[in-house]
């Protein structure tokens, strides 16, 4: 199985290949067309800005591509985001694959919860094969501090200072707002379910 991540301005690109390589899987970093194209599965991972991000993916023509891949697609973090439809991060225009608008948490004076929400929370899943084995509600380390709301393509639920969207499935795009490379047993899980779909 050829597995291809991603290469742009991302800060977390080699915990993820070392995720997967505790999974077997030796992956390609790549930002080439063809190698994405070609590929079994694409992971988009991702820590960064969104404006500097899309700018990378605009100059590399991957913004077109993106959305015309057909294999399984995993975005992560800034990678789920990304995939939405606008972010207020820079006032960012996405991929547009998942018509969903990306937003700043507020402000939460009344139980001093800091933005970026960073370190472990539960999620509550949906049906979905990327939750296969995982029980009851799972925790996952997150680092964000923009979110999804809950929509149609909302796959879990999750709180932190307002109701947000932790996973978003469109057709054969699937994205997680936390990072599964950094979350234990659970994030090994999800990514090995990933490789399975």
């Amino acid at each position: 199985m050829t597995v291809a991540l991603i290469d742009y301005p991302a800060g977390n690109t080699q915990s993820v290949i070392y995720a997967l390589n505790r999974l077997g899987i030796e992956p390609i970093l790549t930002d080439d067309a063809q190698k994405l194209a070609s590929a079994d599965r694409v992971i988009f991972p991702g820590v960064g800005e969104a404006s500097t991000a899309m700018a990378h993916l605009r100059h590399k023509g991957l913004d077109k591509l993106i959305p015309t891949l057909k294999q399984p697609f995993l975005g992560i973090c800034l990678g789920m985001q990304l995939l939405c439809s606008h972010s207020e991060e820079s006032d960012t225009e996405c991929l547009g694959i998942i018509p969903q608008r990306v937003k700043l948490f507020p402000k939460d004076d009344l139980n001093h919860q800091k933005v970026p929400h960073m370190g472990w929370n539960t999620i509550v899943p949906n049906q979905n094969p990327l939750w296969q084995g995982l029980v009851g509600e799972p925790y996952f380390y997150f680092v964000h501090s923009y979110y999804v709301e809950a929509s149609p393509y909302s796959i879990a639920e999750a709180h932190y200072i307002v109701p947000f969207t932790p996973a978003l499935q469109k057709d054969n795009f699937w994205a997680v707002q936390f990072h599964p490379e950094k979350s234990a047993e659970a994030g090994q899980t999800v990514l090995q379910n990933f490789l399975n779909i």
